[in-house]
C-alpha cells in the first residue's frame, strides 16, 4: 500500500520560511516522477513543483526563486523548501507521486495535506 505523508506546514509570518516534508512508504521515489501541490478553498489546484527522476526541477512561475524542491532517495522523502513566503501562498500542500508518461507526470497517488498559512 502506498502512502505518502506530508509534514512541516504551519503558521508563518510574511518574509518567512517552512519546509515540508513527504515521507513516502510502498514506494520508491526515486526512479519516478515527484511534485507538491497547492490548493485553496474555490480555487483550482495548482502544481508548485516538480522532480523528475533524472533530477531535473520545474516550479510554477509564482514560486520560481524562492522554492526549492529535493529528495532523499535514502530516506524516501521529497522536501520542499519554501523561503520569502507571502500570505498568498496560503494554501492546503498536498505532495504527489507516480510515473513519467507521455512527456509528463502522471500523478497517481497523493497525500493528505499540511497546511501553510502565512500572515501579513
Amino acid at each position: 500500500q502506498v502512502r505518502l505523508v506530508e509534514s512541516g506546514g504551519g503558521s508563518v509570518q510574511s518574509g518567512g520560511s517552512l519546509r515540508l516534508s513527504c515521507a513516502a512508504s510502498g514506494y520508491t521515489i526515486n526512479n519516478s516522477c515527484m511534485g507538491w501541490f497547492r490548493q485553496t478553498p474555490g480555487k483550482e489546484r495548482e502544481r508548485v513543483a516538480t522532480i523528475y527522476s533524472d533530477g531535473s526541477t520545474n516550479y510554477a512561475d509564482s514560486v520560481k526563486g524562492r522554492f526549492t524542491i529535493s529528495q532523499d532517495n535514502a530516506a524516501n522523502t521529497l522536501y520542499l523548501q519554501m523561503n520569502s513566503l507571502k500570505p498568498e501562498d496560503t494554501a492546503m500542500f498536498y505532495c504527489a507521486a507516480g510515473p513519467y508518461y507521455f512527456a509528463d507526470c502522471v500523478f497517481r497517488y497523493w497525500g493528505q495535506g499540511t497546511q501553510v498559512t502565512v500572515s501579513s
